[in-house]
């Protein structure tokens, strides 16, 4: 009878994708929901030693402009647009590799945070493959459909971003 990893039991690592993502030999960008925030981490590999080149969470959103009074929408698919988009425009900046992204055991919904934060890479200039269809609406993204109208929020803090 064979005995599945630990890692495997808990559902956390599904070792046959990390295989395939190590062999790739390209930098991982892993993306994670919290109960709070969205955790993204730059991480390249040496001999399956995982090294995390930087780590963001949605918190910093607050330095550039996110109102304190939406700080509990820090998980919401705006603040994750904005986060990869600070992602991507980061890697632009350092000029790093372009990495391949790595959701671990989350399920790929379509319209979804997972989504939101690929398109942030995207329209920051990160080359990705993925269809459109699976993008939230563009009036999601921009905070128009919350409980409170966020748009013009979402716009200035891109525009500081942009700045970076």
């Amino acid at each position: 009878m064979k005995t599945l990893k630990r890692r495997k039991k808990e559902r956390k690592t599904d070792y046959l994708v990390r295989m395939k993502l190590l062999k790739s030999e390209r930098p991982r960008l892993v993306f994670r929901k919290t109960n709070k925030y969205s955790v993204v981490q730059y991480t390249t590999s040496e001999s399956a030693q995982d090294k995390i080149v930087f780590g963001i969470t949605s918190k910093i959103l607050l330095k550039y402009g996110w109102p304190e009074n939406l700080k509990g929408s820090l998980k919401s698919i705006p603040a994750t647009y904005l986060t990869g988009y600070f992602v991507g425009k980061k890697i632009l900046k350092e000029k790093l590799e372009e990495p391949i992204v790595d959701l671990g055991m989350q399920r790929a919904l379509e319209k979804t945070k997972i989504f939101a934060f690929l398109k942030g890479l995207i329209d920051s200039g990160i080359k990705i493959e993925c269809p459109p269809e699976k993008f939230p609406e563009q009036e999601r993204l921009d905070g128009k459909s919350a409980k409170e109208d966020i748009s013009k929020t979402v716009t200035e803090v891109k525009k500081k971003i942009e700045k970076l």
